[in-house]
């Protein structure tokens, strides 16, 4: 089995090997995979050691790194919007969220390409989370576009939005909104909530929607852009409209 690192700044996956198929996510800088099997000179089908999400991407924005680099490559995490990295010669643009393999006094390793990077960054395994720290890692991506699989300030679906939130905390969650439900302790009351539980909507038979409560009746979420609409225990409501939009299904802490 081959492993590699991410090796651009948002690499897109996509459900079968054309660059005209659906992209199911994305996976950012310094994200580790491993390669399950290539398809021609150009596609390799992937799993990502973070989350087990499978697709494929094409081996131009991949590094190939062995086994322990791969496994080892989530340590440290970028926390600005936009960060600057320089690799190989050049310069590169970072989301937040990108890892940061093999990092120490500003200079890491991706496989064979040495980076330096001096931006703002979380040591993941440090980190405390809370509802103000979920509040300030999150309000940064307000009005951020929608974009089914992103994971990026530059488009981001909701399942997306909130695991990159949760993995600059420490906190490693699936990939998708249901599979997001699975895990966690569930909050029965909703009086009981707390800022940084998750919240889960369904369309009245599967989980489809996902959103991080931020307290005061308040919840943020990635729906058309991100926003902060009004939750209660039946569900949201538009902010600007007032008009109810979806169903709450189930209420999950993660600490």
């Amino acid at each position: 089995m081959e492993y590699a690192v991410i090796a651009v700044p948002a690499a897109p996956v996509r459900r079968k090997p054309n660059h005209r198929k659906e992209m199911v996510s994305q996976l950012l800088f310094g994200e580790s995979v491993i390669v399950l099997k290539t398809e021609g000179n150009l596609w390799v089908k992937i799993r990502s050691l973070h989350d087990g999400y499978e697709g494929w991407v094409t081996n131009t924005m991949l590094e190939s790194v062995d086994e322990m680099i791969a496994k080892s490559a989530n340590t440290f995490a970028t926390t600005d919007m936009l960060s600057i990295i320089s690799i190989d010669n050049g310069q590169m643009n970072i989301p937040v969220g990108s890892s940061l393999p093999f990092f120490d006094n500003g200079k890491g390793r991706l496989g064979n390409v040495d980076y330096s990077f001096s931006g703002h960054y979380f040591k993941r395994d440090e980190q405390r989370p809370s509802g103000e720290l979920v509040k300030q890692l999150s309000e940064k991506w307000l009005n951020a576009p929608y974009l089914w699989g992103g994971r990026t300030p530059l488009g981001v679906d909701c399942s997306g939005f909130v695991q990159v939130i949760f993995k600059l905390m420490g906190i490693d969650l699936p990939r998708d909104a249901w599979q997001q439900a699975q895990e966690g302790k569930t909050v029965k009351k909703f009086a009981d909530l707390q800022p940084g539980d998750l919240a889960f909507f369904d369309n009245k038979e599967d989980i489809v929607h996902v959103g991080i409560l931020l307290g005061d009746g308040l919840v943020i979420h990635s729906s058309g852009k991100v926003r902060i609409d009004g939750i209660d225990k039946k569900g949201i409501t538009n902010k600007k409209t007032g008009s109810p939009n979806i169903r709450l299904r189930a209420i999950k802490r993660y600490w």
